[in-house]
């Protein structure tokens, strides 16, 4: 009980900080999904392919990440962030994994359901 009371202590004095995550970094993630649920759907539509749209949506995001990094660093007084890049590249990550797990499951009830 002491230990937890110790703690308690400390995190309403503001002694103990959690790492926050900047405003900019929040925008590189949402860009990267953004960018990869739209190709997702381009892709997928266009090939009936979930694979293929996987693949090329994360590619997507992931470069257009390097690419404002790069574009960025040119700049007089800005250097290359890999961890904007990495948020960029984690936002199309996240997209594409969720369409991914939700895509093409109504088929396969469909055809389940008319059998039974």
């Amino acid at each position: 009980m002491k230990p937890f009371m110790i703690l308690l202590a400390l995190s309403v004095t503001g002694l103990c900080k959690a790492q926050t995550i900047s405003s900019d970094d929040q925008l590189h993630f949402g860009a990267g999904a953004l960018i990869s649920a739209t190709t997702y759907t381009v892709v997928y539509t266009t090939t009936k392919n979930k694979k293929k749209a996987f693949w090329y949506s994360l590619g997507a995001a992931t470069l257009a990440g390097l690419a404002k990094e790069v574009y960025d660093s040119s700049k007089d007084n800005n250097r290359f962030d890999t961890g904007e890049w990495g948020a960029t590249a984690l936002g199309g990550l996240t997209a594409s994994v969720t369409i991914n797990l939700f895509v093409g499951k109504n088929k396969k009830r469909k055809n389940q359901t008319a059998y039974l």
